[in-house]
């Protein structure tokens, strides 16, 4: 099975979990969802392999989320899909599919429990906390 990261390199979160993959080993498949937005089945697919609701799914900094009044109770999880399908934005990320499950993988290092070989050597996200150390310790 390969690694689909459901990816937006302007977010340094996603950029730090690409980065801890590939450093594993893995060459994943790599959708740019904003380019490529997940249709309406996967993206149902998706939410129930990450055993979550479509509310816990919803971004809020740097979407439509609060014009669109998004907190409110009122909506449905049809219709809450329904806005992120239109607004592929508001879907967070990223999501990565492993063999070992699907996860929203916030923070990047959850992508950890998921790959084949989590023994990824030292690492250091893009604003420079450490997250494995020289001597292969997870600081977090």
């Amino acid at each position: 099975m390969t690694i689909t990261i459901y990816h937006n390199p302007a977010c340094g979160t996603s950029r730090n979990t690409l980065a801890m993959i590939r450093q594993s080993g893995e060459q994943p498949e790599v959708i740019e969802y904003l380019k490529t937005p997940p249709s309406r089945g996967k993206l149902v697919e998706l939410i129930a392999a990450m055993g979550i609701s479509p509310r816990e799914l919803l971004r809020e900094k740097g979407t439509p989320y609060a014009e669109l009044e998004l907190g409110d109770p009122k909506w449905t999880d049809d219709q809450l899909m329904d806005f992120m399908l239109a607004h592929p934005i508001l879907i967070n990320r990223p999501i990565v599919v492993a063999p070992k499950g699907t996860r929203l993988c916030r923070p990047s290092e959850a992508v950890l429990d998921i790959l084949p070989s989590p023994d990824i050597g030292p690492f250091t996200k893009d604003d420079g906390e450490i997250v494995i150390d020289a001597s292969g310790r997870r600081v977090r």
